[in-house]
């Protein structure tokens, strides 16, 4: 079964950087794929999505900061997160839009604390 793989996540102080990837372990063939997070005793809620022809879209709360990349019918996505907050810790979900349906990653945590 094809799973979304995700790295990139750790403890990081505020203002600091980090970028999250996420690799599918086989074909997908996705049409887009993005990133969602959960924060404790929070809904889980959309960061950012991008298309195959690059069509990005993000949360408020993360746009200027966030920038979201997708190489062109790869089914691998990154997400580079700067200027961090603490209000940015949560559980980073990768997300993808495949032709078998939709996948989810297991989840990275990032950290933003001093």
């Amino acid at each position: 079964q094809v799973q979304l793989v995700e790295s990139g996540g750790g403890l990081v102080q505020p203002g600091g950087s980090l970028r999250l990837s996420c690799t599918a372990s086989g074909n997908i063939y996705a049409t887009a794929m993005g990133w969602y997070r959960q924060a404790p005793g929070k809904q889980r809620e959309l960061v950012a999505t991008i298309t195959n022809v690059g069509r990005s879209n993000y949360a408020d709360s993360v746009k200027g900061r966030f920038s979201i990349s997708k190489a062109y019918r790869e089914d691998r996505v990154s997400l580079q997160m700067n200027s961090l907050k603490p209000e940015d810790t949560a559980v980073y979900y990768c997300t993808a839009d495949g032709r078998l349906g939709t996948y989810w990653g297991q989840g990275t945590q990032v950290t933003v604390s001093s």
